[in-house]
């Protein structure tokens, strides 16, 4: 592949999602619905990708070639350690019992929604989904792969699905995915309507109304806040350059940790044909451990605070965005149309179990202004944690019911398990090595205990 066609993919992503943004800020579909520009560009590109425009004209691959799509194949499973590897970095990590206090209702309903997508997922998959429609049973974790995972998660997959034998499942999980950010978003706003008639919010009191701007996605020209601070002086090195190197050293500490587990499996329980889990677990959630590493590093030893924690962020939305257009740029329709029975019913027990946990399990849960508090985890749990973070914001602009930091602590001990942490990694290989009854009884446990966690402790806890 050569560095030419690498480098014009790259310029033709950020083309599209300026036109993705040309569109959301045009189209009053795409602005009533808060839709993503990179969700927006991804349609388009796979509309007139192989996928839909290449099946009509003479050209196999639409109004691109085959190495631009070949390269934008490859960029989700990449850009997803770019954005995992920075989730800690540049942030005070606060101790884990302030992070319980505070976050605690939030951490156990949010779990409790993971582990439910893990247990009705291999449920339906088991009762129906193999026996009826012969999809591998691996299945089973699609849901949570798709939904509470995202498509950064689903597309980290990919080479796993792949190597046990499921390719479909990485299109799978990106088409359930794509459902779950638009489904996320649509539901999510008619919960809060439905909450602000029946009077389950605490300050809201109508309908939320936002300004033009904020439909478009356009930050008024006043209130527009710093993407980043310089705190290197550009003539030593560029503070974008720095920050991009440093996510690459977290990178590559994730990369030797992965290689030395597998170096022990190899040596050890994997040896002469045995099991193995690490050769199957993909590079992101061992990036996100080195970011934790690198982290506890920067404390120690950095004196002069170089890293800032807003530059970080807008190098993960950066990768996100890429990551989100080529992940549905690069989707395979026929794989979902030859499994469109399975992906309609996984999608449909997806959705119904995150409302239900919204609506009956988080007043259980959250004993003070549950609404506001839950709607951010449902958001999350649909794929998108800044759809979470939308929601939130509609409800409790001001933060008056601390909904906004209980669901940033909440984080802190949610991501590295589930939503694209390392259960969710290793949920397929669980699947494929000790088989769907193993898997599903502790998922079942983890579903109890974190239900019973939240009913019976935080649900009769006083919160501030």
């Amino acid at each position: 592949m050569s560095a030419n066609v690498v480098g014009f993919t790259i310029l033709l992503v950020g083309i599209g999602l300026v036109i993705g943004k040309i569109l959301r800020l045009n189209v009053k579909f795409f602005s009533k619905f808060f839709l993503p520009s990179s969700v927006i560009a991804g349609l388009l590109f796979l509309l007139l990708g192989p996928e839909v425009l290449g099946r009509f004209i003479p050209y196999e691959y639409g109004v691109f070639t085959g190495p631009i799509i070949e390269v934008m194949s490859s960029m989700p499973g990449m850009l997803i350690s770019v954005i995992f590897a920075g989730l800690f970095i540049g942030k005070t990590i606060p101790n884990v019992k302030e992070i319980w206090l505070t976050a605690g209702p939030q951490i156990s309903f949010g779990q409790t929604l993971a582990w439910g997508q893990y247990v009705f997922g291999i449920i339906v998959t088991a009762l129906l989904l193999t026996p009826v429609f012969g999809i591998s049973p691996m299945a089973g974790a699609l849901i949570e792969i798709g939904f509470e995972g995202g498509h950064g998660t689903a597309a980290g997959l990919a080479s796993t699905f792949e190597d046990l034998g499921f390719e479909a499942g990485a299109d799978l999980a990106m088409g359930l995915a794509t459902v779950g950010v638009i489904s996320g978003v649509m539901f999510g706003v008619l919960l809060i309507n439905w909450g602000v008639r029946k009077q389950k919010t605490a300050y809201l009191s109508e309908p939320a109304s936002f300004d033009e701007n904020e439909l478009r996605g356009v930050i008024d020209l006043e209130n527009r806040p710093s993407s980043g601070q310089m705190t290197v002086s550009p003539q030593s090195i560029e503070p974008l350059a720095l920050h991009v190197g440093v996510i690459g050293i977290a990178i590559i500490i994730g990369k030797v940790l992965l290689e030395g587990l597998i170096l022990i499996e190899n040596a050890t329980w994997a040896s002469n044909g045995g099991m193995a889990i690490f050769a199957y677990i993909p590079l992101f959630p061992m990036a996100m451990l080195g970011g934790v590493i690198l982290q506890i590093i920067l404390d120690k030893f950095d004196k002069d605070h170089l890293i800032d924690r807003e530059m970080i962020k807008r190098l993960q939305g950066l990768a996100l965005d890429f990551l989100v257009l080529t992940a549905i740029a690069t989707l395979s329709l026929r794989v979902i149309g030859a499994n469109i029975g399975p992906f309609l019913i996984l999608a449909l027990v997806g959705i119904i179990w995150n409302i239900f946990g919204f609506l009956v399990l988080a007043r259980k849960m959250i004993p003070k202004n549950w609404f506001e508090r839950g709607i951010g985890d449902f958001g999350q749990s649909m794929g998108m944690t800044a759809i979470g973070l939308m929601l939130i914001r509609i409800v409790d602009s001001e933060n008056q019911t601390k909904a906004m930091e209980a669901f940033g602590y909440k984080q802190l001990l949610f991501e590295p398990f589930v939503g694209g942490g390392v259960m969710t990694a290793i949920s397929v290989p669980l699947i494929y090595n000790f088989g769907v009854v193993p898997v599903f009884i502790f998922v079942s446990i983890m579903l109890v205990f974190w239900l019973l966690l939240g009913i019976l402790y935080f649900g009769k806890k006083e919160l501030k």
